[in-house]
């Protein structure tokens, strides 16, 4: 099992690696495996890839977010010239039927509303005003609608599971309460998170996954 020092290290090591981040920026803090990331970014999508780069760190039990992003005037755009990238690239999403998403702008600060049918059209629409330039941070206030019950999409998820996995087991647990989904149980690598998640996302019904999986090298 990884000390805390060693996860401090390799967390830094992985924020310093991909090139879209400015590793210097960030603070890496580590206690009884738990991270805490600080400091700033200049765009959310920076914000959103820090942490999807902490949490593919084995060892990391959780991630404690306060980083703060802070827009340049070279990189800082109009609330209205954001409002119009954004309702135009969720117009252009395959995944989405027309106008079932509502887009607000105040202060850099998107806010995304309405309802869709299933879990990956929330996810797609949330990822892909996240990119734009000039974005401060995003608020989600789209809703799923239900169409299964709690044991169908319990059953739909394992089964997508069990088609994913090499192996006959997988240690992957699956709880569903009304159309939230929980993953717990054991990974042993970052594609196997990213497998399982993509299998509750698509999952009809779903409205929300938590994710409780922990990497097991």
């Amino acid at each position: 099992m990884k000390t805390d020092a060693q996860i401090q290290k390799d967390v830094i090591a992985e924020l310093t690696w991909l090139p879209s981040i400015e590793a210097e920026s960030l603070q890496v803090d580590v206690v009884d495996g738990i991270v805490t990331l600080s400091g700033h970014v200049n765009s959310y999508a920076q914000k959103c890839i820090a942490e999807q780069a902490v949490q593919a760190v084995a060892g990391v039990k959780a991630l404690a977010v306060e980083v703060d992003v802070e827009i340049s005037g070279a990189t800082a755009v109009t609330d209205r010239d954001l409002a119009h990238a954004a309702h135009h690239v969720i117009k252009w999403l395959v995944s989405l039927p027309p106008e079932h998403v509502k887009v607000r702008v105040e202060g850099g600060w998107i806010t995304l509303s309405g309802e869709v049918s299933q879990e990956y059209q929330r996810h797609d629409a949330l990822n892909a005003v996240a990119r734009l330039r000039g974005v401060a941070g995003v608020t989600d206030q789209i809703t799923v609608k239900e169409s299964l019950s709690s044991t169908q999409i319990k059953s739909e998820i394992e089964a997508a599971l069990n088609r994913r996995s090499d192996d006959t087991q997988h240690n992957i647990s699956v709880s569903v309460e009304g159309a939230d989904v929980t993953l717990s149980g054991s990974i042993q690598n970052w594609q196997e998170r990213v497998l399982a998640k993509q299998a509750a996302v698509h999952t009809p019904g779903v409205r929300a996954v938590i994710d409780d999986l922990i990497l097991v090298p």
